[in-house]
């Protein structure tokens, strides 16, 4: 079977090179000449470990190709996965702007039947909105040729992606009831997953298309939630540790996202809450919960720039604050809508110098950030800072040589915003200790 992706970004290489890895030959298409130039240089555009290696053999057994020329690669394949960008409109609203692009060149080009698959993250209804674009298209060509739109959505999650393509919770095949041809193309497309008895989910196209956000949806709840129980802790003298713990024993809720922090980040979650707040209220129904999610993430993110700016006697002007960690979480280089982009931004419109270190996203932080010192390395970082900040929670940072870092600071002041160090160790190391929803030093 060929597979075509049209996207070469996150979701469409990790998918292309893992269906490349079942034995597939697939094509992965991109309209940016330059990338797909490096990437057949070997180069990627994204770290992702493992990523590398898996694209390199796939490449190298002649499973794996990339090509800027995006006709002749839907012409190639039995099933195209629609793998582009999404944004977020300024309204909340999803841009779907490249999945019409995409669908339009399908239609032009295709000559033979094929299943269209939507892999981005889109809006509930835009499935049926391809299949439109595509049919206008074919129309236009005087064309008959038959074809099926499907709903596949991804459910990757940034640093342990090839393991969640490889051995995933479930998969989700969303087809139209009475298409047949395309729900047995898709199982067999993923039946080395049935060996390994992973649950699937095959439903109709709208029900996939809204597994998505409601699954995104969800945890970003769980992670505001245990954000405000922070906030209670703090008022009241509890340790959100200790009560995550107690809640998520409880296996009617599970311990996963109960980590108190400056609030979430990515690619994923804050623009699909978004998203789904607003095609709720299209629909004529307010997604209240997940807009309250939303809310408490953007106060979650000032209260942590409150917390530096306490303690620092309540003025970074003149001051420099040591960052570590601006991916918006750890085994990735990826910025977008990180609390630590955030938090440096505040920091520096209050007057502060901000020296910073993050073992992948350096090269994006030159990109995305105002002007700062980046450093070598944390402990770089810390040389003459007011205070250290800790935002991501990388391995390395978990077992900092704390004597040299004091050392380093003019003050000995610590914000840990991922809990990541214990009170007590911190106190008899003769810090000044902040955590979220602690008792500290």
């Amino acid at each position: 079977m060929n597979v075509t992706v049209i996207g070469t970004g996150y979701v469409g290489l990790v998918n292309g090179a893992g269906f490349s890895e079942f034995g597939l030959q697939v094509v992965c298409a991109d309209t940016d000449q330059e990338k797909i130039d490096g990437l057949r240089r070997g180069e990627l555009p994204i770290y992702e470990p493992g990523l590398d290696d898996l694209v390199a053999r796939n490449v190298k057994a002649g499973r794996l190709s990339f090509t800027a020329d995006t006709a002749e690669a839907i012409r190639s394949g039995l099933v195209v996965f629609i793998a582009v960008g999404t944004p977020a409109a300024d309204d909340g609203s999803t841009d779907t702007r490249f999945v019409e692009s995409v669908s339009r060149d399908i239609g032009r080009n295709a000559d033979g039947y094929l299943v269209v698959v939507t892999k981005s993250t889109v809006p509930v209804g835009t499935a049926r909105k391809v299949r439109e674009w595509i049919q206008e298209e074919l129309d236009a060509r005087g064309s008959r040729i038959n074809f099926s739109v499907a709903s596949n959505p991804e459910f990757l999650r940034e640093g342990a992606a090839i393991a969640d393509f490889m051995r995933p919770d479930r998969v989700v095949i969303g087809t139209d009831p009475d298409d047949s041809q395309a729900r047995a193309i898709l199982k067999d497309l993923y039946r080395p997953l049935y060996l390994n008895e992973t649950p699937f989910v095959l439903t109709n196209v709208p029900s996939a298309e809204l597994s998505k956000y409601a699954a995104n949806a969800f945890l970003a709840t769980k992670i505001s939630f245990i954000n405000e129980v922070a906030g209670l802790c703090e008022k009241v003298g509890g340790n959100v540790q200790s009560v995550a713990r107690a809640m998520g024993l409880d296996r009617r809720i599970g311990n996963k996202f109960l980590h108190a922090g400056p609030g979430f980040g990515g690619s994923c979650f804050p623009k699909d809450t978004l998203s789904a707040a607003y095609f709720s209220k299209q629909l004529g129904q307010s997604f209240e919960i997940v807009e309250a999610v939303i809310r408490v993430n953007r106060r979650q993110r000032q209260a942590m720039v409150e917390k530096v700016l306490a303690a620092v006697e309540g003025d970074v002007s003149g001051k420099t604050i040591a960052v570590l960690g601006l991916s918006f979480k750890p085994e990735t280089d990826d910025m977008r809508d990180s609390p630590a982009v955030y938090i440096v931004e505040e920091l520096v419109e209050r007057g502060a110098s901000v020296r910073a270190y993050d073992p992948q996203a350096m090269a994006e932080a030159e990109k995305e950030l105002p002007p700062i010192t980046l450093c070598k390395d944390a402990y770089e970082a810390c040389q003459d800072a007011d205070a250290l900040v800790i935002v991501t929670e990388w391995n390395q940072f978990r077992m900092l040589d704390l004597e040299r870092v004091k050392s380093l600071l003019r003050k000995p002041i610590l914000i840990d915003l991922r809990n990541i160090y214990e009170p007590d160790t911190l106190r008899e190391a003769g810090f000044h200790y902040v955590s979220v929803g602690r008792p500290d030093c």
